[in-house]
């Protein structure tokens, strides 16, 4: 770490996808276990392909990865690697989102991806000292009915999800589709969140408030085209997980120092700092912090407001949630601006 840099504070990661943290190396080690040709030339190649020009060119490869992954194990190891990462990087809590409807549609059974994911999150506490929760996310360009049949075979097979969520390309597929989906959801005792306002208008984000009714915004940064809708959002302390690396990889934002998040600290906005997804993005939440820190200049009272931010928008319980706040106060209290 730069010597001028403080260390990440202990926080919660919210926006997360588990199928984002497959690093090319594991890509490479699940395809030789279940005999499947990659269209690489080996892991430079498959590297030099992560240079994105929108949204929907980092959802190709993402897909397109996502093949190796057939059994359990292959879920499992995805999932206990990206843990591993993750309790190095200060991470205490996780909430991260899982695509089923990705792994039916080419073929893989709903136990085999949630029991694969689960059986390693149900022993993460003790193995890595984090606690976890799973958020069944759906995807926007696909039709709603499909959303919903998946969302009640999740429910019949009693799958241990928090909460629901809706992902995948923004523009053109409003949250407006899904308010059956989400009503069910909240039916069912679920928390809901949705990715609204990453590349999508403000509406999109008002649609995701008032007709999903959801309990935090996954992105959210083209709020600040809306001052109502800002006002808004801090009236009513809707949380926002921003995810920095993630904006200027796909172009939502030109450049870090043109990220809007010192602008929504300012504006006193309820925001995180998060990866989502950090094999194709540039780093982990560490790095994302560190990154921020560099071009912002955040100083430890704002690293321990993000970090505490993290806790209170998560679905942890109140227990928690106080215990890792004492482990953030302490953090906030524990140094000078630089370590």
């Amino acid at each position: 770490m730069t010597a001028d840099l403080l260390p990440t504070p202990p926080c919660a990661e919210i926006h997360l996808h588990i199928e984002g943290t497959l690093e090319p190396e594991l890509i490479f080690d699940l395809a030789a276990r279940n005999g499947i040709d990659l269209p690489y030339a080996g892991l430079e190649d498959l590297r030099a392909r992560y240079r994105f020009t929108d949204l929907q060119s980092f959802l190709d490869l993402y897909y397109a990865n996502m093949d190796v992954l057939r059994t359990e194990a292959d879920f499992a190891d995805m999932t206990r690697a990206y843990l591993r990462r993750a309790a190095t990087a200060g991470v205490r809590h996780v909430e991260m989102m899982m695509d089923p409807q990705a792994h039916l549609i080419r073929g893989i059974p709903l136990e085999t991806s949630v029991r694969g994911v689960c059986s390693v999150l149900e022993r993460s506490e003790e193995e890595f000292g984090i606690s976890t929760g799973l958020i069944a996310a759906f995807l926007r360009d696909r039709p709603a009915a499909e959303a919903l049949e998946v969302l009640e075979e999740l429910l019949a097979m009693d799958a241990p999800i928090i909460a629901i969520g809706l992902d995948s390309a923004e523009v053109g597929n409003p949250p407006s589709w899904f308010v059956e989906l989400y009503r069910r959801a909240r039916e069912a005792g679920l928390r809901t969140v949705a990715h609204a306002g990453e590349e999508g208008p403000p509406t999109y984000i008002v649609e995701a408030l008032d007709l999903l009714l959801v309990d935090r915004i996954d992105h959210g940064i083209t709020c600040l085209d809306d001052p109502a809708l800002v006002e808004r959002l801090v009236r009513e302390k809707i949380p926002l997980t921003i995810c920095p690396l993630s904006n200027v990889r796909l172009q939502a934002v030109e450049s870090l120092a043109q990220h809007p998040l010192p602008q929504m600290l300012d504006h006193g906005l309820n925001i995180s700092v998060n990866s989502d997804d950090p094999a194709y993005f540039g780093g982990y939440v560490d790095d994302a912090f560190r990154t921020a820190q560099e071009a912002f200049g955040l100083s430890r009272a704002q690293l321990a407001r993000l970090a505490a931010d993290s806790i209170e928008a998560s679905f942890a319980s109140a227990e928690r949630r106080d215990e890792l706040l004492v482990e953030i106060r302490a953090w906030a209290a524990a140094g000078p601006e630089a370590g």
